[in-house]
């Protein structure tokens, strides 16, 4: 869906998403296990020409564990308030400085925005740094390579590191 900014100056704009599977690209690293389902208001504030975009996001996606490297499933749920504002008229290859209170402004260019580019970067920015099928998953044994969700494998943890061994002899 575009939120074309003409549309808008006439009134806001409600909108209800269902996109199927593969509809939004996302990284190789995830598979999309539902449909993104979205919904929300897009209004424009003429005076400022601020486009306010409203509203959630959900969607599930199936990934790996960082410590066990077994899949799992991530459940997304988020809402968000974005702000975007007309992007600045400069030379070609000119920098941009930003104040502190421009840096949760986006920009927008031309007639409008692409509802599913936003989509996809609030549903990126939503999964967590370090995906963990479980808070308490044991992970995987550095030394024989077991999941240790698994089965309690019996090597011993070494307690120090030899790269640091000739340091004793000082």
């Amino acid at each position: 869906m575009f939120l074309e900014i003409r549309e808008l100056e006439q009134k806001p704009i409600r909108f209800e998403q269902s996109l199927a599977v593969g509809v939004i690209p996302f990284d190789s690293e995830f598979e999309q296990q539902s449909p993104v389902v979205a919904s929300g208001t897009a209004e424009l504030h003429t005076s400022t020409e601020e486009l306010r975009v409203q509203g959630r996001v959900q969607v599930s996606l199936r990934m790996e564990c960082d410590r066990c490297t077994e899949p799992f499933v991530q459940n997304i749920d988020e809402e968000f308030d974005l702000i975007y504002v007309p992007a600045p008229v400069t030379a070609p290859g000119a920098e941009i400085a930003i104040g502190p209170s421009d840096a949760n402004v986006g920009f927008y260019d031309g007639p409008g925005l692409e509802l599913n580019d936003i989509l996809q970067e609030q549903v990126l920015l939503a999964l967590p740094l370090q995906r963990v099928c479980r808070a308490e998953c044991k992970g995987i044994c550095p030394a024989c390579g077991q999941n240790r969700n698994e089965t309690a494998c019996q090597c011993q943890e070494q307690k120090t590191d030899e790269r640091w061994s000739a340091l004793k002899n000082l």
